[in-house]
């Protein structure tokens, strides 16, 4: 039968799209109850557009059917942790760890992602700091705009320019944010950069150094950098994030290799750190240092900004962007109470989930519905009003321009 394959390229894009969870830490493994849904075996069921209406309605059903148990799994799961009393313990701590009013900083928070995080953050009256390589005033001051005749949002958010490939600059941000917003409960490490989606050998060395000193590099010395203030902040435990993309579980990126390699790292720095955290540095007598800084894995998915579309095909937009992309604003919406409810240590938050995504395969291939942001010709939907830049991401506020982070 036909209709169960996939192109190469739209194999290799969403498994360089960075829209799956990353691997979870050893500090939060599976519950036994836990499906673990594998949504790499699920894109192999993905009907091609050639598919025959039968391969699409068997991968609709084998979607549903997937769906169906995951989701009776986990309600098993969750009425046995909600009928224990470590459950209902779990349940108080997690609300008295979240502060009223949290302090936050968000790399690369001038435009895509980061913004939309920025955004939401201070819509629920929390306050703010973004940094990026590019002058943030001007998103900074959208946001504030927005805002300052509605009396029930209470945030505020503060900008300065950051390369987080310098150790001097990021000292800078960490000062800055102290004199801004005083207490950090969250760190959100989302600047990045991709280079170009060219051949490896047809990019500039340099430009592979900048990507692996900014996405690698860059959020080694952030981390250090953040972990070393929340040790010194009384009373808080803070939280630091490790955006995770493109190559984040191993798998070919063709295009972008560089990229790929450096967000490869990023869940066992993560892990490392988490271990260190919890058992110390066994040979050196270093300590456990638990209830000071906790490190964890964030995973945004797919998004509509620079970093996805540039140098875009429209066989790639229509697939698997068309079907698993999704703007700035609903990712914050989603990942932003998350963040905000942490607990623990290692964990690993994601927007693109194997239940969203078996849910957007049985909307496009057994019901039919077409994308609300790409065309069947593989061009971005242009909503009436609103302005995008000639990669055709939507602009968010007026002036923005690209920046540094998702």
């Amino acid at each position: 039968m036909s209709g169960f394959v996939m192109s190469s390229a739209s194999s290799s894009a969403f498994a360089a799209a960075g829209g799956l969870a990353a691997p979870r830490s050893p500090a939060a493994p599976l519950s036994s109850a836990s499906p673990q849904v594998r949504p790499a075996a699920l894109l192999e069921a993905a009907p091609s557009s050639s598919s025959s209406s039968s391969g699409r309605l068997l991968a609709a059903g084998l979607a549903l059917g997937a769906l169906a148990s995951a989701k009776k799994l986990r309600g098993v799961a969750g009425l046995r942790a909600s009928g224990s009393r470590a459950g209902r313990r779990s349940a108080v701590a997690r609300m008295a760890n979240t502060p009223v009013v949290a302090g936050i900083v968000i790399t690369g928070g001038a435009a895509g992602v980061g913004y939309a995080y920025a955004d939401e953050f201070v819509k629920r009256g929390h306050r703010v700091v973004i940094c990026d390589i590019k002058d943030p005033s001007t998103a900074v001051n959208a946001i504030r705009k927005k805002y300052e005749h509605q009396a029930a949002v209470t945030g505020t958010i503060d900008g300065t320019m950051c390369d987080v490939s310098e150790l001097d600059s990021i000292n800078q941000l960490v000062d800055f944010a102290k004199q801004k917003i005083g207490t950090v409960h969250y760190w959100i490490n989302n600047a990045g950069i991709n280079g170009s989606r060219r051949r490896f050998t047809e990019i500039d060395a340099r430009t592979i150094e900048a990507v692996v000193k900014v996405n690698l590099g860059g959020i080694l010395l952030c981390t250090h950098a953040a972990m070393r203030m929340m040790e010194e902040q009384k009373g808080v435990t803070g939280h630091v994030f490790n955006t995770v993309g493109s190559g984040v579980k191993g798998g070919g990126t063709p295009g972008y290799v560089a990229y790929g390699a450096t967000k490869r790292g990023l869940p066992q720095m993560t892990d490392s750190l988490v271990a260190e955290i919890e058992k110390g540095v066994q040979g050196y007598d270093i300590e456990p240092t638990p209830g000071k800084a906790c490190c964890h894995v964030l995973s945004p998915g797919m998004v509509f900004t620079d970093l996805l579309l540039n140098d875009s095909t429209p066989e790639l937009r229509k697939f698997p962007f068309g079907v698993l992309a999704a703007q700035p604003e609903e990712v914050a919406l989603d990942l932003v109470p998350k963040i905000l409810k942490v607990s623990g240590n290692g964990k690993s938050l994601e927007f693109l989930t194997p239940d969203k995504i078996l849910g957007k395969f049985f909307q496009r291939f057994a019901l039919g519905q077409k994308s609300e942001y790409i065309d069947d010709d593989g061009n971005v939907i242009k909503v009436p009003g609103a302005q995008y830049n000639d990669s055709g991401v939507r602009i968010l506020y007026d002036g923005m321009v690209g920046g540094s982070g998702r």
